[in-house]
């Protein structure tokens, strides 16, 4: 009888150990496992993350397989646990692949910006020089015609026009009517490039007194100047001078050469507004 309700007590004891087995839930999934999942599903989301770091992120994909299949199979606790934090540690690679790649890559992109807008300077800055020349180049060619235009002679003093005695009438210093549209040209030109001055020096042959010549070339210049500054030409910019009959172009025994000498030269300053004087 004894026996029996021995036997008894240990097939109950089974039967309840069986039916708790029986009813028991799957394993719950690892704490550590389920935040590396999150973690690694938050980086994958992440644009450009494949192609930032592909190569990272598979792997830690592996190691959460690994962990998850760990986990399934009931695997003991040292096992889940390494699989778990190697999966981890994956994971953390995988962040920290993708937050460098992508620092560098912002580098790279301000480097390119940057070269970009460098280029992209020197290219306006050589277009600017190359304006410039142009410009300064036509501005030359320009300068060039309309001395050509004033039959204008390069000397040591600089560009000289020469005007004829057609201005006055003999022994006279009223510029004619006709003179004024012969000097149109050169008050164009002076309009045209204020900054340059000019001198204008009037001379004679040897006819007469050195006293009457002196005057009278005096007079000339300052009729010229007049004239000028009539057309518009800044009179602070005109300097007038008689020189008589010094510094003759050619000699007074002929009537050709004294026509030569009676003239009036007019001498063009530099760009900087400076006479060379005789």
């Amino acid at each position: 009888m004894k026996n029996h309700r021995l036997l008894s007590s240990s097939v109950i004891a089974v039967a309840a150990a069986l039916a708790m087995g029986g009813c028991s839930s799957p394993p719950a999934r690892h704490a550590d496992l389920e935040q590396a999942h999150r973690a690694h599903d938050m980086l994958q989301a992440r644009p450009q993350a494949a192609d930032l770091a592909g190569g990272e992120l598979k792997q830690a994909s592996d190691a959460l397989l690994k962990a998850d299949a760990a986990v399934a199979r009931n695997g003991s606790a040292a096992e889940v646990d390494q699989l778990v934090y190697l999966a981890r540690q994956r994971v953390a690679i995988a962040q920290e692949a993708l937050a460098q790649k992508s620092a560098e890559l912002v580098v790279a992109n301000g480097e390119r910006s940057r070269d970009k807008a460098r280029l992209a300077a020197r290219t306006d800055e050589v277009d600017v020089a190359q304006r410039d020349t142009a410009s300064a180049q036509a501005q030359s060619a320009r300068l060039e015609a309309e001395l050509k235009a004033l039959n204008a002679k390069k000397t040591d003093r600089g560009m000289v026009v020469t005007i004829g005695d057609v201005l006055f009438d003999t022994d006279r210093a009223e510029v004619k009517a006709g003179g004024a549209r012969n000097l149109k040209k050169l008050g164009d030109f002076l309009k045209q490039h204020p900054q340059r001055k000019a001198l204008i020096e009037g001379f004679t042959d040897n006819t007469g007194s050195d006293g009457h010549n002196e005057d009278l070339s005096a007079r000339r210049a300052d009729a010229v100047r007049a004239a000028l500054v009539d057309m518009g030409v800044s009179a602070d910019r005109l300097i007038s001078q008689g020189h008589g009959e010094r510094y003759p172009v050619a000699g007074n025994g002929s009537s050709s050469g004294r026509q030569m000498n009676r003239r009036v030269e007019v001498v063009l300053s530099d760009d900087n507004g400076v006479v060379k004087p005789r």
